[in-house]
């Protein structure tokens, strides 16, 4: 069965997610990325995004997300339309990838960013990589050049940063710098280690 050891992974834009996920690898974690996924899936359905939104979506046999996600965060019809395409095919990638990891009896992670908005899967617990939302504005505004306004609507699109936090079932910290984050991961992987071996 899947999903009985995930954790989500999940956070806003611009909150650090793929960074964490990364660090938490590094001290042995294993993680399940849903954007990834995605993206795969994306590029090898680029035919489709050609017949249903245009040949400027497509590049070669890659699909220009820049583009696309312009035109998803601005026409929610698009948006509609790519989801419902999308999400069973990342669903159904995530849940046989899931399978494979039960095998192992230990906690995972699955990174999901719209994990508390979608509530697409049945999974308990959940860690959250926190950052104050002007941080995240500023964050998000150095990282990809888009205008205050078109920034602060792609944030909004999502769950507020306040409310993940008070869902979630542990917090990361990611409003410092690097080496704080280190520690933040490092912590966090000792507590789910604790938390398994003392119920085993």
């Amino acid at each position: 069965m899947a999903f009985s050891y995930a954790i989500a992974l999940t956070g806003g834009i611009a909150t650090g997610k793929s960074t964490v996920a990364s660090l938490l690898a590094l001290n042995g974690m294993r993680v399940i990325d849903a954007d990834t996924i995605s993206h795969e899936i994306l590029d090898a359905s680029c035919e489709w995004v050609r017949e249903n939104f245009g040949d400027e979506f497509v590049e070669g046999t890659k699909v220009n997300r820049a583009k696309l996600g312009q035109l998803i965060f601005s026409n929610s019809e698009a948006k509609k339309k790519l989801e419902v395409f999308l999400h069973p095919k990342i669903r159904a990638e995530i849940e046989q990838r899931s399978i494979k990891q039960e095998s192992f009896k230990f906690p995972y992670l699955i990174d999901i960013p719209l994990f508390f908005e979608n509530r697409a899967y049945d999974i308990k617990e959940s860690v959250v990589v926190y950052v104050p939302k002007d941080i995240q504005l500023e964050r998000f505004m150095k990282r990809n050049g888009y205008s205050k306004e078109e920034s602060l609507r792609r944030i909004e699109s999502q769950m507020d940063i306040e409310e993940k936090r008070k869902r979630a079932t542990w917090v990361i910290d990611n409003s410092k710098d690097l080496r704080h984050l280190q520690r933040e991961c490092e912590e966090f992987v000792e507590k789910i280690k604790a938390k398994y071996l003392e119920a085993k």
